[in-house]
């Protein structure tokens, strides 16, 4: 599975480079995955914005797209999503062989799904599966930066057991005054007994807000949720230029 960004802008101050790293924890975040931690070394030098992502390169000069899950906080640590999907070539691995201390390299950052600084505008964030990856290191930035304006994030999974990090979103709810948590299940199972909202995200997400002119959206997830919420977003007055989206996509093996 390729889960991966928007092009670079060229005018970006971020440098691409090639690093390696090494696997400093695996955490089963949910039964299909697992958070990779990597660990660069101290004498280099990397530099990303949160919401960016990086290509793990493989032995046969495959890569693989993940978006950082984490903001860039100097501390030598990038953070991964990993969905298993059976019979990919890096999940597998990554499920199966995968231990602390291995090496690996990647070629990075990419992407232009970055916070944006400069606004002041009230956001909703939205997202469906590992899109929460991206969502979650937005978040980090904006918190770290004191941001006092709202924060709303929608996050869409099929079944409740596709949530992970609950104790962290639930945690932000109580420390962030501005910040607040909509979970939204699209095919919750009987066994599930699910009391929340259930449906598209973005139609959770347009129940709540019939008007969106005034806001900034940031969506992350399935190609096919992404440019539905464009599309229904703008006819609700959200302007294109205030919507900004990374669309995940599954790799050819």
């Amino acid at each position: 599975m390729v889960e991966a960004g928007e092009v670079l802008t060229e005018d970006s101050d971020i440098e691409i480079k090639m690093l390696p790293c090494r696997v400093s924890g695996l955490q089963r975040l949910a039964n299909n995955v697992m958070g990779l931690t990597l660990k660069i070394p101290e004498a280099a030098v990397f530099h990303y914005h949160a919401g960016q992502y990086i290509d793990i390169l493989l032995r046969d000069g495959r890569r693989r797209s993940y978006s950082i899950a984490n903001a860039n906080q100097d501390q030598g640590l990038l953070e991964l999503h990993i969905r298993h999907m059976p019979g990919g070539v890096f999940s597998e691995h990554v499920f199966t062989v995968l231990k602390e201390k291995d090496l690996l390299r990647f070629r990075g950052p990419y992407g232009a799904f970055v916070w944006r600084h400069e606004s002041h505008r009230p956001a909703i964030l939205v997202a469906t599966g590992t899109g929460f990856a991206p969502i979650k290191a937005l978040l980090e930035q904006a918190f770290s930066e004191k941001y006092k304006g709202p924060l709303h994030l929608y996050w869409g999974n099929r079944q409740q057991q596709d949530f992970y990090l609950l104790e962290l979103l639930n945690g932000w709810q109580q420390m962030y005054d501005n910040f607040s948590f909509t979970p939204v299940l699209s095919k919750p199972l009987d066994s599930d007994d699910w009391k929340g909202r259930y449906g598209w995200v973005q139609d959770a997400v347009l129940a709540d807000y019939p008007e969106l002119s005034a806001y900034d959206v940031y969506a992350s997830g399935s190609p096919e949720m992404v440019a539905s919420a464009k599309a229904v977003f703008t006819e609700r007055g959200l302007a294109t230029d205030h919507y900004y989206s990374d669309a995940f996509v599954k790799a050819g093996d």
